[in-house]
């Protein structure tokens, strides 16, 4: 018995370990800038749109027209302010990339210990969001709203406002 236990042990020590074994590790793809205009201001949008149309009663689906237009109901309301809500806390993994570049070209200041706590922030925004989202408590949401305008609004004055832009 004490052969199986420590075969089993083994085993699963073995699987986690290579769990990504194989994959190569992530690269980053665009610039800072181009990560926050494609993932983190659309999305920080619909989270904001909270504030001003219940997710609860959303519009409904455009007609015809491209694939935007005939695909956009099918995520939509609280559905839609989750996947956002999602998408900004992932996008904190994605800024964090080792290698990507600012717009300016310089690397994004992953060893500023202020980039950190921006990224937590954003992190933590995403959470209150989400955790609104999922109750489908508009309130809620709509006040979660005020932590995803700090987290972006902190990080902002220290590397985008700032001169050199993205070095603080």
């Amino acid at each position: 018995m004490r052969f199986v236990g420590t075969a089993l042990v083994l085993l699963l020590t073995a699987c986690a370990s290579t769990s990504t074994a194989g994959l190569p590790a992530p690269e980053p793809m665009g610039t800072l800038a181009e990560v926050m205009r494609g993932i983190l201001f659309p999305n920080s949008n619909i989270l904001f749109d909270v504030q001003s149309a219940d997710p609860g009663n959303p519009p409904p689906a455009a007609a015809g027209g491209g694939a935007t237009a005939t695909f956009s109901g099918i995520y939509a309301g609280w559905q839609m302010v989750e996947n956002a809500a999602i998408a900004l806390g992932e996008s904190a993994n994605l800024i964090t990339i080792p290698g990507r570049r600012c717009e300016n070209g310089r690397p994004v200041p992953l060893s500023q210990p202020n980039w950190a706590v921006f990224v937590q922030g954003l992190r933590d925004a995403a959470d209150v969001m989400l955790v609104a989202a999922r109750a489908r408590n508009r309130e809620a949401a709509s006040d979660a709203t005020n932590d995803v305008a700090d987290a972006c609004y902190f990080c902002h004055e220290a590397y985008r406002d700032a001169e050199p832009r993205c070095t603080p």
